[in-house]
């Protein structure tokens, strides 16, 4: 018989993730004045929201079917994510290119140049959206309301 989990011991690396984040915006909060997002910002960002709509769209699976409600709450959450990566990918192309240095070769990089990666990130999680989602369900309004 296996000892049940403590609290406090449930997903230790979301709990990690979570501290990171929060971490990280307390920092950017401190410092005065805020100094703009970049595009390093932005891409690690956007990796993160990846994760994270990959994460929904395995919870959304597995919990539709013995809970058909939550899992259709958590379908809304995948879709709301996406169209936050949406965004932020956006605003990456956007913002000015860092300088290039005369030793560094984006183009030699293994997973290719950053800009590449995070659009090769983007039209992957886009696959699965597509797949999963309609255009309307994209284009509906998001209403926010407790049941209990």
């Amino acid at each position: 018989m296996t000892a049940p989990e403590r609290r406090d011991d449930a997903h230790p690396y979301l709990r990690a993730a979570s501290a990171g984040v929060r971490h990280h915006t307390r920092a950017l909060g401190r410092s005065s004045p805020p100094a703009p997002a970049d595009r390093s910002h932005l891409d690690v960002l956007h990796a993160h929201l990846a994760e994270l709509h990959r994460l929904l769209d395995y919870l959304a699976q597995a919990t539709r079917p013995p809970h058909p409600g939550a899992g259709r709450h958590l379908a809304e959450a995948h879709t709301r994510l996406w169209q936050a990566m949406t965004a932020i990918h956006a605003a990456f192309h956007l913002l000015p290119t860092a300088p290039a240095d005369a030793g560094f070769r984006p183009d030699r990089l293994p997973e290719g140049p950053p800009v590449l990666t995070i659009c090769q990130r983007h039209l992957s999680a886009g696959h699965i959206v597509r797949r999963k989602t309609t255009p309307t369900g994209l284009q509906r309004p998001h209403t926010t309301h407790c049941t209990r």
